[in-house]
């Protein structure tokens, strides 16, 4: 495919979902100072409508996070044993360190971390789930997760379901296992992928899904969205790869080649509507921080990291160490884009909801993609 055809017709050909400027991908040099918060218009516009915020609290936001990201490892270590877990606090932008004991505390503090005392250590807790995992779940558990705030596995039962004796056994089980909380939630989880439809970035057999983020040799997507070798189409019907490398169910991920004049960009595209994100690095958003997804069915937008380490009970089996998040998503987003600022975060899922009455939607972190295979994120 040539370059000048691309540009011509203006669609989301590239290999990665987010955001396009009708004059091409814009240069790191067009990039903000490195003193500050990276914020296209497109991020600031999807944090303003999907999280009620004004400019100058997503900015300010984007900040506190960018920040929490840099302390988390550093207080983590100095918790040692007695670390329970972190998150953003979103109302006083500061990170959580939940801890076990009093004088592990005071040396969290010192790093500049907030404690909350905690009964159980974060090891504790993931072993509990580990003994959860090894449980068959009816369809009627939708997923399950530490909670580092409660220092608890919680649960999630779809509502309808909750008195379903399979769905009551498995609960018992799991309170077997460890400390537990059973919540409910809507409905239950469910993979992105679309039929095919015309004037959208990449096909497979008669499925859709959506592009998530270039590596060096191709880009990352789900796993659910085509077996290993099967060969991808573009939003032109024009040869891309194949899938190289797919996991699904147990995982959610895959990584396809790219050649036959397809290239690789590190943004987050927007379909030629948007200013385009920036992909500068991979760094692990904590637990409360605002997050963005774009996908070829709902474009951007935006919500908040809710669980990680969440085990996620599709009609195909389990699906393990996802993150949950608040953004809404539908059929198509599939492969597509989670980013925080500039960092790569995952590949979209799936979840329950939509994009008119909300939702919550999973994604499989990204560095656990580029570790698995061995691929090298494309970084501007």
């Amino acid at each position: 495919m040539r370059h000048a055809t691309l540009l011509r017709t203006g669609l989301s050909a590239l290999l990665v979902i987010g955001a396009w400027t009708a004059a091409g991908p814009v240069s790191a040099s067009a990039a903000p100072a490195p003193a500050e918060p990276p914020a296209s218009a497109a991020l600031l516009s999807a944090m303003q409508r999907d999280l009620g915020l004004t400019e100058k609290q997503a900015l300010t936001r984007l900040a506190d996070e960018k920040a929490a990201t840099a302390l988390e490892k550093k207080a983590q270590r100095a918790a040692g044993s007695a670390f329970g877990g972190s998150w953003l606090d979103a109302k006083t932008g500061r990170l959580t360190i939940a801890v076990t004991t009093a004088e592990k505390a005071e040396a969290v503090r010192a790093t500049g971390a907030d404690t909350r005392l905690v009964e159980h250590s974060a090891k504790s807790l993931d072993a509990a789930k580990a003994r959860i995992d090894a449980l068959k779940a009816p369809s009627g558990v939708s997923s399950w997760h530490v909670d580092p705030a409660t220092s608890r596995v919680v649960v999630n039962v779809v509502a309808a379901e909750q008195a379903d004796n399979d769905v009551r056994t498995f609960v018992a089980k799991a309170r077997k296992a460890g400390p537990v909380t059973v919540k409910t939630t809507a409905e239950a989880p469910q993979t992105f992928a679309a039929g095919t439809v015309g004037g959208d970035p990449y096909y497979t057999g008669n499925v859709r899904c959506s592009i998530g983020f270039s590596v060096h040799g191709g880009f990352v997507t789900a796993g659910h969205c085509g077996g290993t070798g099967q060969q991808v189409r573009g939003w032109d019907n024009s040869y891309i790869g194949n899938f190289q490398g797919s996991s699904f169910p147990g995982d959610d991920y895959a990584w396809v080649n790219v050649g036959s004049g397809w290239w690789t960009v590190p943004v987050v595209l927007g379909w030629g509507t948007v200013p385009d994100q920036l992909v500068r690095g991979s760094n692990e958003a904590p637990i409360g921080a605002s997050i963005c997804r774009s996908g070829s069915t709902t474009r951007w937008h935006c919500g908040r990291v809710l669980a990680k380490n969440e085990t996620v009970n599709y009609s195909q089996g389990a699906v393990h160490q996802m993150t949950k998040t608040s953004v809404c998503a539908q059929g198509g987003d599939s492969g597509g884009s989670f980013i925080s600022g500039d960092q790569a975060q995952g590949v979209t899922s799936g979840g329950w909801g939509n994009c008119t009455s909300g939702g919550e939607t999973w994604y499989q972190p990204i560095n656990e993609i580029l570790n698995r295979y061995g691929l090298r994120l494309h970084t501007a």
